[in-house]
């Protein structure tokens, strides 16, 4: 059993409304939480080790991340929350619920909403319970009002024995990666916002759509069977999918944002350096040949959840911001975070020049 925090056990989940949303977002938390798999069993000791470093070790990482990119100068240093892989349910589901309660609208007042919202909170609670068990942390900027950054204890402590590394090192890398992205949206005041309009440009678009969100999903899987023959990514094919072109507009402005984010902390939490993190180099060998292991079900999965389009989000946003700091320094990098108008396009993620050119003359 491990020995969390009581919070997380105090995630607040979607209220009982009187309208019924598309998805039942207190349902699918109750789902996933029910469905996901136990943690690994561990001695009590060792589960105490890792529940307390985790806490303490973001406050420092969080100090090493400024340091490194320049960013968050006088904001509190804050530590982040330690769940188990129920408590991660529930966190991402109140979290979904909030990004998403403007964008989706309630469904007709008939006899099938209630039926209709179910079905989609017990599909999402049955993704969320896949993705419970490989997620080792997560900053959601809409979570508890303010934003939360959670770690997952079992998960940390799985990938660590999994990978035979350091256990306070690979825990700091991996709290090097979520604080850089609570830095990113506590630090730059306007991306949360920016991002939550987005999402919501782009969901009330389907929405607004006649059976807009059902069409989409009933060609999902010939669009990844297609993707599939012609060895396409997976996300670029979901975007295939949006007829409008305001919403592909959209969905490239998300997927070149989401791609900047995470390759933005992937570089920090390697850049961090060995003072920090000394077996740096083996942890993220051993890594990211385990991102790209897994069993033929874990595979298929994967590519159906566009975990694999993720991955390679990481390394195609990390050479981007290398890149760019080695041609202007990191100063020079943080003209990303001016405003919407400096973030990089898809284009130019994939040609960082393009975007020093651009912004830098």
């Amino acid at each position: 059993m491990w020995l969390t925090p009581g919070s997380f056990e105090e995630v607040s989940t979607v209220s009982a409304e009187k309208t019924r949303p598309v998805v039942d977002w207190s349902l699918a938390a109750s789902t996933g939480a029910f469905l996901v798999r136990g943690g690994p069993a561990v001695p009590k000791e060792e589960a105490q080790l890792a529940v307390t470093e985790l806490r303490e070790l973001t406050v420092d990482a969080e100090a090493h991340v400024r340091e490194l990119t320049g960013l968050g100068a006088g904001l509190p240093l804050l530590p982040g929350e330690v769940v188990d892989r129920p408590g991660w349910v529930r966190s991402a589901a109140a979290g979904l619920d909030a990004l998403t309660a403007k964008a989706l609208r309630t469904l007709p007042s008939n006899p099938l909403s209630p039926v209709l919202a179910g079905g989609a909170g017990v599909q999402t609670g049955v993704v969320l319970a896949f993705l419970a068990s490989r997620v080792l942390g997560q900053y959601d900027p809409f979570g508890g009002g303010e934003g939360r950054l959670v770690l997952v204890a079992p998960n940390v402590v799985t990938a660590q024995r999994a990978m035979d590394v350091d256990g306070r090192d690979f825990r700091m890398w991996v709290c090097l990666h979520e604080s850089t992205h609570r830095l990113q949206f506590t630090a730059v005041d306007w991306l949360r916002d920016y991002f939550a309009d987005e999402v919501e440009r782009l969901v009330s678009g389907l929405a607004d759509d006649e059976d807009g969100i059902t069409d989409l999903f009933g060609r999902l899987p010939e669009a990844f069977r297609e993707a599939k023959r012609n060895k396409a990514d997976g996300v670029l094919a979901l975007g295939q999918l949006l007829r409008s072109p305001k919403q592909r507009e959209v969905f490239d402005k998300l997927l070149a944002l989401s791609t900047l984010l995470e390759g933005h902390a992937d570089y920090v939490m390697d850049a961090v350096g060995p003072a920090v993190v000394p077996s740096v180099e083996t942890i993220r060998a051993r890594f990211t040949a385990r991102r790209e292991g897994g069993g033929l079900l874990d595979r298929v999965l994967r590519a159906l959840l566009g975990i694999d389009a993720k991955i390679r989000q990481y390394a195609q946003g990390s050479a981007f911001t290398t890149r760019v700091v080695e041609r202007v320094g990191m100063p020079g990098f943080n003209a990303v975070w001016t405003s919407p108008n400096t973030l990089p396009s898809r284009a130019e993620i994939a040609d960082p020049d393009a975007w020093v050119r651009r912004v830098h003359g």
